[in-house]
């Protein structure tokens, strides 16, 4: 055993012993959290203009501060971005990450000295609580690779932007930068599949032991290194033990992956945002990750079927449930106050909270009141799946309202990578288990509203293909899972 894998299970006692401080105390941690965060932003434009210096609960918070998206928030976002302090936070941000926006081009999302941090810490600490449960640390001394976005930044009005991958590539820490790949070179470069190309070139004889990303983009990679083998990934890269990934529930790759490395390897889940780095997976036998209590943001959780209500209630940590869809709202040191990013949550655990991420609050199918979410989808197939042979490399889920003949049905397109045998019994198996998860849609099958799900399959490469032509292929991009209209799907069939 090196020094530094040493080392590294030394500093892991040390976080898991503060982060058990907070964890065991989360109540009183988010309303320290809550007043820091008033008492620091009360002299900016929007705290003058929510009467923060009379905030001093977070009931006085829910009353004088609405709950506001992107759009309803970019009135001062833009004068942030147009150069002018003191008004989200006090000062400037350090960066904004660019994202993209639905309805308003671009978004621009502020990191602040304060909050920036937060991000950087939180991915190191779930590595450091995966070293303290399993006492697994030889992997630090081997290759590590982080597949992200470019780290070439602009600027605008003096202040640099970027994608959030792109801009944490700038600290990572010192002892890292020799293990890290790839090389800064190959990271720059934009388009994705010459990116991929470049990082199988330089990564194929390296000592590979930690692998990073999006699971859809780091199939990609896998699938090349194959190829480029002729053998599974795991045989290319021996000592490769753990994948490390957000943004995506892991379960419906990972068949394929298991097939792709041939074994199963260990992996973390995250879940970061440019908006914040809000949970990691802090244990690998207990569901869930972990909410991060005190990192520099207040959380807020609507219940998703009271969102859309004239006045829907805003829970606080110590009143939330279990197994609830919740519309997660945040307030950051970064001057995002009672904002909605989009992501819905579910509790597993409330000693300590821990959550999945069930969805996205606009991704969703209700064209007959039916309300499917993200997890409940992802939920069904895998449970399809299950002790088959069939692996799925992509899939969403759309109704099709108008059909040529017969009922209303929701259609799942599907890229197999091993197709079923029986594609009937495959389908009324995702049926079934649809059914399971939720009892809206078993009424609309019952009642004769809707006809059973519909399976149509995908060509190879179609989902990347339709990613490409939107401009959206690889970095942190995601197919959706669902949708209550078309838009994505008659994309797709013209693949």
């Amino acid at each position: 055993m090196s020094i530094k894998s040493v080392a590294a299970k030394l500093f892991a006692l040390k976080i898991y012993k503060k982060t058990q401080a907070w964890a065991n105390n989360p109540v009183a941690t988010q309303n320290k959290v809550l007043l820091h965060l008033i008492k620091e932003a009360k002299g900016t434009q929007f705290g003058i203009d929510h009467h923060f210096d009379t905030i001093k609960s977070s009931v006085d918070f829910a009353n004088q501060v609405p709950v506001r998206d992107y759009e309803a928030l970019k009135p001062y976002v833009d004068k942030v971005v147009k150069g002018a302090e003191n008004v989200l936070w006090k000062g400037k941000p350090l960066y904004f990450a660019k994202t993209s926006g639905t309805t308003s081009g671009a978004k621009y999302i502020p990191l602040t000295k304060e909050s920036m941090p937060f991000h950087i810490e939180a991915a190191r600490n779930a590595i450091l609580h995966y070293i303290h449960e399993t006492g697994k640390a030889d992997f630090i001394d081997g290759k590590m690779i982080f597949l992200q976005g470019s780290p070439i930044l602009e600027e605008k009005y003096g202040i640099k932007l970027g994608r959030l991958s792109g801009i944490v590539a700038h600290f990572v820490p010192k002892y890292l930068q020799k293990n890290r790949m790839p090389s800064w070179e190959t990271n720059c470069i934009e388009d994705w599949e010459t990116k991929v190309n470049a990082v199988v070139e330089e990564t194929f004889n390296e000592n590979m032991t930690v692998i990073s990303g999006i699971p859809s983009w780091v199939q990609m990679y896998f699938e090349k290194l194959q190829q480029k083998g002729g053998k599974p990934v795991g045989e290319i890269f021996k000592n490769f033990n753990l994948f490390i990934y957000g943004g995506v529930n892991y379960e419906p790759y990972r068949a394929k992956f298991e097939n792709l490395i041939g074994r199963k390897v260990d992996s973390i889940e995250l879940f970061p945002a440019s908006e914040g780095f809000f949970a990691y997976q802090d244990s690998q036998k207990e569901r869930g990750m972990l909410l991060l209590l005190n990192s520099g943001i207040f959380y807020e959780f609507i219940k998703s079927d009271e969102f859309y209500t004239e006045k829907p209630r805003r829970y606080t940590i110590g009143e939330v449930e279990l197994n609830v869809n919740y519309v997660l709202i945040i307030s950051t040191n970064a001057g995002l106050w009672g904002y909605n990013i989009g992501d819905t949550v579910q509790f597993t655990s409330l000693k300590p909270f821990r959550v999945i991420v069930s969805g996205r609050i606009k991704h969703y199918i209700s064209a007959f009141g039916e309300h499917v979410i993200g997890k409940e989808v992802e939920s069904a197939l895998q449970e399809a799946i299950i002790g088959t042979n069939i692996r799925v490399n992509e899939f969403t889920v759309a109704p099709q309202i108008t059909p040529t003949e017969g009922l209303p049905y929701h259609e799942w397109f599907i890229e197999f990578e091993n197709e079923p045998e029986d594609p009937v019994t495959f389908a009324e198996a995702v049926d079934n288990a649809m059914r399971k998860q939720n009892v809206y849609y078993d009424d609309l099958i019952v009642g004769h509203v809707l006809r059973k799900v519909v399976i149509t399959k995908v060509a190879k490469n179609g989902f990347q293909e339709y990613m490409k032509s939107i401009g959206k292929l690889g970095g942190q991009n995601k197919i959706p899972r669902l949708s209550n209209d078309r838009a994505i799907v008659d994309l797709l069939n013209k693949k």
